[in-house]
C-alpha cells in the first residue's frame, strides 16, 4: 500500500470526505484540498468493490494532529472526522451518500448531474436536515455565462432563435449535460418561457419547420474534453454566439471547495451556487 504524507492541518479546519476520490473529479477536489487553509481530506470513499479499498492515501502524523485517510468503501466509516462533503459521482450513488452524510448531521457539495425529478426532490428533503449546495457546475465563468445567456435572450427577444452546443468527453453518461440544460433555463427565463414547454434535444427524419419558440440543444460525445457549451442566437443575416471551453477540470474542484468552506455553519437549507460566488 502507498500513502502520502500531508502538511498537518491546524485545529481550525474542518475534514472533508470526498466522494469518487481516485477517479478524475476526486483526485482534483483532493489536489484542490492541498491549497485550502480551512479544509483538508479527511475521508475518501469509493465503490466497495475496488480492489484499492484499504488503502492508505494520507499517512497520519506522529504527533496524532493528523489522523491517517484510508479508502472506504462504507460511506459511514468514510464520513468519520468529516464535517463536509464533496461528491462529483452519479446519481444513484450521491443519494445514498446523502443520506448517510444526512444521518450523521455532515454538510454536502454535489456537482453531480442526470437526476431525475425524483432524485432533485429527495436532495431537497436531505436539505431539510443539512446544509447543501447542488449545482450542474462549479466554474465561476459558467455562471457568469449563465447570467449572460437570460440577459442577451432578454434582449434580444423573439426575433432571435435560441440553440444551444455542447461536448464532453466519451465516458460522461449523461445528456444533455447538466450545464446545457441550465444554460437553456437561463435562455428561458429571460425569453418569459417555461423550458419544458419549448426544449427539444433530438431531431432526425422529417421534424418539419422549426417551432415557434424552440430552444434546442445538440450534444456530442469523445475525447476526453472536461466540457465546452455554446449558445447561439440566431437572426436574420446575424448571429450572437457564448461560448465557454473548459481546458481541464481544476477550476470546477477549485469552485467545489470554494463553496464547502462558504457553506461551513450555514442552517440546513438547499443553497444555490449564485449565492456562494455572489452573483445574485
Amino acid at each position: 500500500m502507498s500513502s502520502k504524507t500531508h502538511s498537518r492541518p491546524n485545529k481550525e479546519s474542518t475534514g472533508v470526505m470526498v466522494v469518487g476520490a481516485q477517479g478524475r473529479m476526486g483526485l482534483e477536489v483532493r489536489a484542490a484540498l492541498e491549497g485550502a487553509t480551512a479544509l483538508h481530506l479527511a475521508g475518501a470513499l469509493e465503490r466497495s468493490d475496488r480492489s484499492d479499498i484499504g488503502q492508505v492515501l494520507v499517512a497520519g502524523n506522529s504527533g496524532g494532529g493528523s489522523p491517517e485517510v484510508v479508502l472506504h468503501g462504507d460511506p459511514k466509516a468514510a464520513l468519520e472526522g468529516s464535517g463536509i462533503v464533496i461528491d462529483f459521482s452519479v446519481p444513484a450513488s450521491t443519494l445514498a451518500n446523502l443520506r448517510a452524510a444526512a444521518d450523521a448531521g455532515v454538510a454536502y457539495v454535489t456537482g453531480t448531474t442526470g437526476f431525475d425529478e425524483a432524485g432533485l426532490r429527495e436532495i431537497e428533503h436531505f436539505a431539510e436536515r443539512i446544509p447543501v449546495v447542488q449545482s450542474p457546475n462549479f466554474s465561476v465563468s459558467v455562471h457568469v455565462l449563465n447570467y449572460l445567456a437570460r440577459e442577451a435572450a432578454r434582449l434580444l427577444g423573439d426575433d432571435y432563435d435560441a440553440e444551444l452546443f455542447e461536448l464532453h468527453h466519451g465516458l460522461k453518461r449523461d445528456a444533455p449535460s447538466g450545464t446545457a440544460l441550465l444554460l437553456a433555463e437561463a435562455v428561458a427565463a429571460g425569453q418569459d418561457k417555461t423550458l419544458s414547454d419549448h426544449l427539444i434535444v433530438e431531431r432526425a427524419g422529417d421534424t418539419g419547420p422549426r417551432p415557434d419558440g424552440a430552444i434546442g440543444i445538440q450534444t456530442l460525445r469523445g475525447g476526453d474534453n472536461p466540457g465546452e457549451h455554446t449558445i447561439y442566437f440566431i437572426g436574420r443575416g446575424e448571429r450572437l454566439e457564448l461560448t465557454h471551453r473548459a481546458a481541464n477540470r481544476g477550476h470546477f474542484a477549485a469552485g467545489a471547495v470554494r463553496a464547502a468552506g462558504w457553506l461551513l455553519g450555514r442552517p440546513p437549507g438547499l443553497y444555490r451556487i449564485e449565492q456562494v460566488l455572489g452573483l445574485d
